[in-house]
């Protein structure tokens, strides 16, 4: 009886003490005014029940003016409404602004933060960045890709006519994904995906499930202490899952890549056009960078690529 009254009675006091704690520090930072919020959620609950966010911010700075002190649980959130403000902290004090949330979900797909978007500001995040902009996506580079355009381009037109000479019904919009996706592919991979084929439904696959736990709500990102809700829930076994068969997508690429022998069924012949992966693969063997590059660090640079490849699949539905 007794051991029961304390498993009820001991979170409720631990609650209460972090919520004093935060009382006591909120009273002696000067932050911008703001909604005020629950004991403990802080102002979670009214993100969860706004169907725009980003117009609910919006009435909210009318209210609250245009720099507004907001708490994700525990967490302090600055929500900055302004061009004026906005120009301020992402450009001319960009470096005091320029940390990134480690959050669960992101850091684990990332490798820990080795791609270039979760990467804190730091001399490896200056060299990512070097390396996508010099070798990956420069002018010159971005040129040489022109054949596998015209190419997909010539393809989707071919199809567009066929299904306009049988009279049938044409779906623009899967004509397009596909397009995009395959040309995404081709770029980074040097390989194309059957529209219709199981290896592309495993790549959609792969993307959606990604982007949605990049973006899922994991407690432990907000309430450390409650971390164990995340595994109750099943959230880690489908993160764990996740970063599994994204991984084992990437090792395939790099495999075939390795490959001399990689012109094999599924593969374009681009074998004179380097793609991506190609070039990543190039620049660890040849140590031609000021960090050492493994294959963690390429398998986050190729999730920057699936993840344009996602962005671009949703910007045309």
């Amino acid at each position: 009886m007794v051991i029961l009254l304390l498993l009820i009675t001991l979170p409720i006091i631990i609650l209460i003490y972090l919520y004093q704690k935060n009382k006591k520090t909120d009273k002696k930072t000067p932050f911008p005014p703001g909604p005020p919020g629950l004991p403990l959620i802080g102002n979670l609950h009214q993100f969860g029940t706004a169907n725009n966010i980003h117009v609910y911010l919006w009435k909210l700075s009318k209210k609250y003016g245009p720099l507004m002190h907001m708490k994700l649980g525990p967490v302090p959130v600055l929500i900055i409404s302004s061009a004026k403000l906005a120009k301020e902290a992402l450009k001319t004090q960009d470096l005091a602004f320029s940390g990134r949330p480690k959050l669960l979900g992101q850091q684990k797909l990332s490798y820990n933060g080795l791609d270039m978007a979760f990467s804190p500001y730091s001399n490896y995040w200056k060299e990512v960045r070097k390396i996508t902009t010099v070798h990956l996506l420069s002018l010159k580079k971005i040129q040489s890709f022109s054949p596998i355009r015209a190419d997909e381009i010539s393809r989707t037109v071919t199809k567009i006519s066929g299904y306009a000479s049988c009279n049938k019904v044409v779906n623009l919009s899967e004509i397009v994904m596909a397009l995009g996706i395959n040309l995404i592919c081709r770029i980074a991979f040097g390989k194309r995906y059957d529209e219709n084929g199981s290896e592309m439904r495993r790549f959609d696959e792969l993307l959606h499930e990604a982007q949605v736990l990049m973006g899922t709500f994991f407690v432990s990102d907000y309430f450390p202490m409650f971390s164990w809700v995340d595994k109750i829930t099943g959230l880690i076994n489908r993160l764990d899952t996740a970063c599994k068969n994204l991984d084992a997508f990437y090792q395939e690429q790099i495999d075939e890549h390795l490959n001399r022998d990689r012109a094999k069924q599924g593969v374009e012949d681009d074998d004179d056009i380097l793609d991506i992966l190609d070039i990543l693969i190039q620049l660890k063997e040849q140590r031609s960078c000021s960090i050492d590059l493994n294959w963690d660090n390429i398998k986050a640079v190729l999730m920057e690529v699936l993840d344009v490849s996602w962005i671009a699949k949703c910007n045309m539905k």
